[in-house]
């Protein structure tokens, strides 16, 4: 059995071929699926009934159960936490602005990155998820929303990059119009920083926003958050930028999220003025949130907002990301990790 949201149309086409059905019944199935959010072969009523009993011999549709859904007070952000169908349990949260909707979706069980600031590496990496996994997220919390998503930040739980060949797919499939018709301007991946594949992310030369976790102006203070920064330093991550930026011809988003004591003092942000000084970037500040089982706290507003003055007037453009839902564990890892959390408690674990 195979879940057919991980089959492009060029796939299902072919399938449909060796079935000996029309490729037709393709395009058909997908607009079910995308269009009309039928996400039970027996209800695609254009469809003939011994077509349906293939389908259904032959593959299921992995929308996730919505194990919690949390609103907002301001209204302006909904999350969700899915089970699959292993019993594995992700986080997806969408943000409401006045240009659109904007959805921030895992890309794997767990993490194992190590990040020491970010919830979702407690416990490590489960396992990747597949490319019709990450689409799922979508559809589900449209359908809930009732209103289209315009955005996508692959930014939730997950390293994108290191779940390589179903995050491409997932690029390709977005994009395409017989699913979201997203366009890849609209789309935003951030990565911690693995280098061969940002390299590799270039020569694809997608229109996507890269955006890079570097949380530090120097490898020894990078080192104390991100076990990544022993594998590769800040000047082969800025290398590999260059060369996205030369490919792609687009600017490149760096997060730092500020913590207190640690990494948002002043010579931080004169040294991290150094490092990017000329390239065609921007730098995205992000009051830390915090984290139970981390001692990290977050930085004051006062510092939060002499860091931003420091890099604007010496010419980085920088914004300060507003906090949304932080009344609903919105921070990445957050409520997956308070419901495992109650579930083993209820289970004697």
């Amino acid at each position: 059995m195979y879940n057919i949201l991980d089959f492009d149309m060029n796939e299902l086409k072919e399938w449909m071929e060796q079935n000996k059905e029309s490729k037709f019944r393709a395009k058909q199935i997908v607009d079910w699926i995308y269009k009309q959010n039928i996400w039970d072969f027996n209800g695609m009523k254009n469809l003939p009934k011994s077509t349906k009993e293939k389908l259904t011999n032959s593959f299921y549709i992995d929308i996730p159960k919505i194990v919690e859904m949390y609103t907002s007070k301001t209204n302006d952000t909904v999350k969700f936490l899915y089970e699959f169908r292993d019993g594995n349990v992700i986080e997806c949260v969408v943000m409401k602005y006045k240009y659109g909707n904007s959805i921030c979706v895992s890309t794997q069980v767990g993490c194992r990155m190590g990040c020491k600031f970010c919830a979702s590496t407690l416990g490590g990496r489960i396992r990747n998820l597949s490319t019709g996994e990450i689409l799922a997220q979508i559809l589900n919390a449209q359908y809930k929303i009732k209103d289209r998503i315009s955005n996508v930040v692959l930014m939730g739980s997950g390293e994108p990059l290191d779940n390589y060949i179903n995050v491409l797919k997932f690029l390709d499939m977005v994009n395409s119009n017989y699913t979201f018709n997203i366009g890849q301007r609209h789309i935003t991946l951030s990565t911690c920083g693995l280098v061969p594949k940002i390299l590799d992310l270039a020569d694809k030369e997608y229109q996507l926003t890269l955006a890079i976790s570097l949380h530090a102006p120097n490898d020894k203070l990078r080192k104390l958050t991100m076990p990544i920064a022993n594998e590769y330093s800040i000047s082969e991550i800025i290398d590999a930028c260059k060369y996205y930026i030369k490919k792609t011809n687009r600017r490149i988003s760096f997060e730092y999220a500020l913590i207190k004591d640690l990494n948002d003092m002043d010579e931080c942000a004169y040294e991290l003025i150094k490092l990017l000084k000329g390239m065609l970037c921007h730098v995205n500040l992000i009051p830390i949130n915090k984290v139970r089982e981390r001692n990290y706290e977050k930085s004051s507003l006062s510092n939060v907002k002499r860091f931003y003055d420091i890099l604007e007037k010496n010419g980085i453009e920088t914004t300060i990301r507003r906090e949304m839902g932080s009344d609903i564990n919105a921070a990445c890892g957050q409520l997956r990790r308070s419901y495992l959390k109650s579930k083993n408690d209820l289970e004697g674990v």
